[in-house]
C-alpha cells in the first residue's frame, strides 16, 4: 500500500466530499492591456495560452491559476510570478482554506470546460457553467501527496522543454554556420539541380468517388518541415484522372507555395500526390543530396517567403526553380547532412527525439493524475 492509499484508508475510506466549484473558487477577469501600453518590467502579462510579455507593474501576486477565456479558451496556466492577466483570461480566487492551489491546478487540467458561443458569437467560456463543475475535495494531507507527486512530472517535463528549445537553437547555429558558403563554391539555381519540378492539383468535384482511395494526396498543410510518411487524405484513382495531380517519387523536396504555408518545406518517404500548392523538387542525385537540398530550403525559409506575390503573398514555381542554392561536392553535401540530420532528429522527430521523450512524460504525467485524482463520491 503506497503513501496516497494509507492516508485514504485512514482519513477517508468512505470517500470524499465533492463540491461545486461556484463554491471554492471565484473567476476573476482579466484586465485590458494592449502591447503599446506595456511598459518595461518585469512582471509577466499573461493571456489565454501562457506568457505574452511583460510589464512594469502586477495585477495579481503569484502564485496563481490563469484560465483561457477567449482565443485559446479554457487553457489552464500555472504563473509562479506576480502577474497581469489580460481580458482574454480569467484568474482563480480560492474562497477553501482546505484546498491546495495546486491541488485545484491539476485539477482543472481533467475538467471538460465547455466552450459556449458568446459576445457576439466568439467562443469563450462561460464562468457560470464552470462553478457548476463538481470536484471531489480530499483531506489536505492527501492533496498535498497528490501535488508533491505530479509536480515532480511537471518538473521533469518542463525541464524536457527547455532542453528542447536549447536544442533548437543549436541545431539553428549550426545549420546556419554550415550552410554559409563564400565565392569558392559553385552556385546553381533549384531549378538547375532538378530532374523534375512539379505542382500537383484537387480533385475537380467534391464526388464520394474521387475520395476515400489509397492514393495518398499531401496538402499545404501538411508540410511543416519534416519526413512525409502518410497524408491526412486519400483520393481514388477517378479522383487523380480528374484533377492535375500526378505521382512524384519518394524522396522529392515538397515547397508549399500558398499563404501562410508558403515556404514551408518537407521530405515525402513515400511515393505519393500532392494538391496544386504544393511545388515538388525531384533533385538529380548526381548533382544534389536530396536531404542537403532540404535542410538548404529550410534555412532560407525566411528569405524564400519573403519573395511572395500578391495579396496573399504566394510563391509559384517559377519563383522556387529560380531560387539560388550554393552546390559543394557531393561529399562535403553529405558531411553537412549527417550533421544536421542528427539535430533534425533530436529536436523533431517524434519517435526517437526529445519529442518522443517529452510526449512520453506527458502521457505519463496524465495517466498518474486522472489516476491520483479520481475519487469516490461520499454518501
Amino acid at each position: 500500500m503506497n503513501k496516497i492509499e494509507k492516508l485514504i484508508a485512514e482519513f477517508c475510506s468512505e470517500g470524499v466530499e465533492f463540491k461545486e466549484l461556484g463554491e471554492v473558487i471565484v473567476l476573476e477577469y482579466g484586465k485590458p492591456l494592449k502591447e503599446s501600453e506595456r511598459s518595461e518590467g518585469n512582471f509577466p502579462v499573461l493571456g489565454s495560452n501562457g506568457r505574452i510579455g511583460c510589464h512594469s507593474s502586477y495585477l495579481i501576486e503569484g502564485p496563481c491559476i490563469i484560465i483561457g477565456r477567449k482565443g485559446s479558451a479554457g487553457a489552464v496556466v500555472w504563473e509562479e510570478k506576480n502577474c497581469y492577466p489580460i481580458d482574454t483570461t480569467f484568474f482563480v480566487k480560492n474562497q477553501n482554506d482546505q484546498i491546495l492551489l495546486k491541488y485545484l491546478f491539476h485539477k482543472f487540467q481533467t475538467l471538460n470546460l465547455t466552450i459556449d458561443k458568446q459576445d457576439g458569437g466568439v467562443p469563450g467560456l462561460n464562468r457560470n457553467n464552470v462553478y457548476k463543475i463538481q470536484i471531489p475535495i480530499p483531506p489536505l494531507a492527501i492533496q498535498q501527496e497528490i501535488v508533491k507527486i505530479l509536480d515532480t512530472f511537471t518538473t521533469l517535463e518542463a525541464e524536457l522543454e527547455a532542453e528542447l528549445e536549447a536544442r533548437k537553437k543549436q541545431y539553428e547555429y549550426y545549420r546556419e554556420e554550415l550552410l554559409t558558403f563564400g565565392d569558392d563554391v559553385e552556385w546553381k539555381t533549384l531549378g538547375d539541380i532538378c530532374n523534375n519540378v512539379s505542382s500537383g492539383g484537387t480533385p475537380l468535384s467534391t464526388r464520394s468517388d474521387y475520395y476515400g482511395g489509397d492514393i495518398p494526396w499531401l496538402r499545404t498543410q501538411e508540410v511543416r518541415f519534416v519526413n512525409i510518411y502518410e497524408t491526412e487524405i486519400k483520393i481514388t484513382e477517378k479522383g487523380l484522372k480528374n484533377s492535375s495531380a500526378k505521382w512524384i517519387p519518394a524522396n522529392c523536396v515538397i515547397v508549399a507555395i500558398s499563404g501562410a504555408t508558403a515556404a514551408r518545406s518537407a521530405i515525402n518517404k513515400i511515393p505519393l500526390t500532392t494538391n496544386q500548392h504544393c511545388c515538388n523538387l525531384e533533385t538529380d542525385p548526381r548533382i544534389a543530396d536530396y536531404r542537403y537540398v532540404f535542410h538548404w530550403v529550410s534555412c532560407q525559409y525566411e528569405k524564400l517567403k519573403a519573395f511572395g506575390q500578391g495579396a496573399r503573398a504566394d510563391l509559384n514555381s517559377g519563383i522556387i526553380k529560380n531560387f539560388p542554392i550554393p552546390i559543394p561536392p557531393l561529399a562535403e553535401q553529405e558531411r553537412i547532412v549527417a550533421i544536421l540530420d542528427k539535430f533534425d532528429a533530436l529536436v523533431n522527430d517524434i519517435s526517437a527525439g526529445l519529442p518522443a521523450e517529452l510526449n512520453a512524460r506527458r502521457k505519463q504525467y496524465e495517466y498518474y493524475r486522472d489516476k491520483l485524482l479520481t475519487f469516490k463520491r461520499k454518501v
